[in-house]
């Protein structure tokens, strides 16, 4: 989901949002559950939502990345 929202700025200069990609859930096929797939939507959002509040504020803002799988400890 992170990079489907990099792709999209730097080939169209479109953002997306949260709900634009819960959209897409239902047309790929995850073998998880969709809470699963919808808590991580939400928790990328968060991050986008941090990262453009910093660059507003003139804070030093960190992009989201990627993270290794063993980053966040819970069901999702």
């Amino acid at each position: 989901m992170l990079e489907d929202r990099k792709n999209a700025y730097d080939r169209c200069g479109i953002g997306l949002n949260y709900n634009q990609q819960a959209e897409q859930l239902k047309y790929l096929n995850l073998d998880i559950y969709s809470q699963v797939a919808q808590d991580v939507l939400r928790r990328l959002d968060k991050a986008f939502k941090a990262f453009f509040r910093r660059v507003k504020n003139g804070e030093t803002p960190g992009y989201p990345r990627f993270k290794g799988y063993d980053r966040y400890d819970s069901f999702t």
